[in-house]
């Protein structure tokens, strides 16, 4: 993989593996949506060439990134990229972490098996590497799947509960990701002072995460939606500016967010005065 600014197009184009067989990514914010990436994804027998076709191109003029994806072996034929540019297309649909800006999803290549077996595999080390490089827009979302009453040891916080203005919502914590689970319920009209997140909320709406609840003015969550804080989650539930760390409190115990963390780091750190008075 070659991962380079797009400023760096002129460093890209002096290195001869740009001039192979493979596929490439152009990466840059989403202008409809500042929370997200917009994605391109390519294929060619000379990735060069496509990317300074795509550099003239003021339809694709969003991109600041590039990635090429090449073989060191230079063993990628014309049918390999094609199929490796369908399944990429494909995971990153599924994921729904970025918008694509492909017009078509081309139709994946039929190989012979044992080279479809070769791309698999090659898929799969481009999908360790790529959330390492800071791409993760093929990853799949992992939400918890949560009974009541019950947590993930070790993995997730406890139950949070929101229970604004008619709504009804659930949480937990997870990789430091603060997911509102399936079946929640939002507002669905905001208050008039409302500024923060609120295109959040419309996205969600767009993106089919967040649709009808067959109950007057209530969204419900299609499906678990992570935010990036407490507070996200609770302006879109609510539909106006929220202090999440104070609005989300545990389910059994009432306490707030603020209050659930601030104890857990106090018990981090008597563990470790405990280990350094050892």
């Amino acid at each position: 993989m070659i991962v380079a600014p797009r400023s760096q197009l002129d460093q890209v184009a002096s290195r001869p593996e740009a001039k192979r067989t493979g596929v490439y990514l152009l990466v840059g914010p989403d202008p409809e949506n500042a929370t997200r990436d917009l994605v391109y994804i390519g294929e060619g027998d000379n990735v060069l060439i496509r990317l300074l076709k795509h550099n003239k191109d003021e339809e694709k003029d969003f991109w600041s990134q590039t990635v090429l994806i090449i073989s060191k072996d230079d063993n990628l034929t014309k049918s390999h990229v094609r199929y490796l540019e369908s399944r990429l297309i494909g995971l990153a649909k599924q994921a729904n972490r970025a918008r694509l800006a492909n017009d078509t999803s081309p139709e994946s290549t039929l190989l012979p098996e044992p080279d479809v077996a070769d791309m698999e595999y090659f898929l799969g080390q481009m999908q360790m590497v790529l959330p390492v490089l800071g791409f993760s827009f093929t990853q799949q979302m992992v939400a918890p799947r949560v009974p009541p009453g019950v947590s993930i040891v070790n993995a997730a916080s406890p139950v949070f509960v929101m229970n604004p203005v008619g709504t009804s919502a659930t949480a937990q914590e997870v990789d430091g990701k603060f997911i509102v689970l399936k079946n929640s319920t939002a507002r669905q009209q905001g208050v008039e002072s409302w500024t923060t997140y609120k295109g959040l909320r419309d996205q969600l709406v767009a993106d089919g995460k967040l649709v009808e609840a067959g109950q007057d003015g209530l969204y419900a969550f299609a499906e678990d939606v992570a935010f990036g804080s407490p507070s996200a989650a609770a302006a879109v539930v609510y539909g106006g500016n929220q202090n999440g760390r104070i609005v989300w409190r545990v389910r059994d115990t009432g306490q707030t967010y603020q209050k659930w963390q601030e104890e857990k780091l106090a018990t981090v750190g008597n563990q470790q005065e405990g280990v350094g008075t050892q």
